[in-house]
């Protein structure tokens, strides 16, 4: 026998191929590399408000505290969460996933994307989260969603991307749309890819509300805001204070196979409405920039700064014509 099986010699001939064939762990598909890379930098965030409770004889304060999510975007203590997890809150704490317990403050909050900006100024060697200038973002993209629902501490769900969603500042609704799931608690973590680059912060679930009126949650469809918007919201905070955008008052539609976007709504004493244009006009260049997409065209207008003088060509009932006008503050 040991002539026909020589390894049995070292005692480890059966033990190699045949009680033992080969770890699974060979074959197997993880992400352990990503989430290593990006779990770091999502942290907890716990916000504390006092309310008054208002009885029969007197009112009484009473302490309400609402969990969410975070992501570390700088190494100075820039962290990117929802406003509404930090929203009239009197007082915000921070906990890192390496042990530490921070006191932050709000820095300025946008409520178009529901984001907000917190500071922690007293973090010792805070891991930022990977990110790209350009993560393009595709449908059919496997991303995880790293959070901490129910203080459950820090978890990871995956799915993939249904919709990339878009990125200019007008676009404060089109958001990446996937089905890793999201919790209560979840709001303002990281969306990542399968390399553990940020790609979006997470913000909800889609709700509907039930024969009863009740509001219920649709599984397997959740959304997190852009990174790019994301990234452009948080520089301006950081920058300003706060997050500024143009708008004409127009509505606009784009035409089939033809360049230009016909007004379908003019707003009542808006910049477009003083400057004359009408519903059913259309819109051929802002500022002899040919327009193809009416999404880009608002996209070019919220990036406007307010107070700039723009031209548009028009073209009505056929007659083309320039038109001057004032680019306002949006909600200004």
């Amino acid at each position: 026998m040991l002539f026909l099986v020589p390894n049995l010699r070292q005692g480890d001939g059966f033990a190699q191929n045949v009680f033992n064939p080969g770890s699974s762990s060979a074959s197997r598909i993880t992400y352990k590399d990503a989430v290593n890379k990006a779990g770091p930098a999502v942290v907890n965030i716990y916000s504390v408000s006092i309310e008054n409770d208002v009885g029969f004889y007197r009112s009484r304060p009473r302490e309400r505290t609402s969990l969410g999510s975070g992501v570390i975007m700088t190494e100075s203590g820039y962290i990117l969460t929802n406003n509404h997890v930090v929203q009239n809150a009197d007082s915000i704490v921070v906990a890192v996933q390496d042990g530490q317990i921070l006191e932050a403050h709000i820095v300025g909050y946008d409520q178009y994307t529901d984001l907000a900006v917190l500071k922690v100024d007293d973090g010792v060697n805070l891991h930022v989260i990977p990110q790209s200038e350009d993560p393009d973002v595709a449908v059919g993209d496997m991303v995880m969603a790293i959070g901490n629902p129910f203080d459950l501490g820090q978890t990871v769900t995956h799915g993939i991307v249904s919709r990339a969603g878009r990125k200019g500042l007008s676009n404060f609704v089109d958001f990446i749309q996937t089905d890793a799931v999201l919790n209560q608690g979840n709001s303002g973590g990281a969306l990542v890819d399968s390399n553990g680059v940020l790609v979006g912060i997470t913000n909800a679930n889609f709700q509907v509300r039930d024969g009863r009126n009740g509001v219920r949650n649709v599984d397997g469809i959740n959304f997190a805001v852009p990174y790019e918007l994301a990234k452009r919201v948080m520089d301006e905070i950081v920058t300003d204070g706060r997050v500024t955008r143009g708008q004409l008052g127009f509505i606009g539609q784009e035409i089939a196979n033809r360049p230009g976007v016909t007004v379908t709504a003019v707003a009542k004493q808006s910049p477009a409405a003083k400057a004359g244009l009408k519903p059913n006009d259309v819109i051929l260049a802002i500022n002899d920039i040919k327009l193809e997409s009416a999404s880009k065209t608002l996209d070019m207008i919220a990036e406007t700064e307010p107070g700039t003088q723009l031209k548009l060509q028009i073209s009505r009932d056929g007659e083309l014509m320039d038109m001057n006008v004032t680019v306002a503050e949006l909600g200004g």
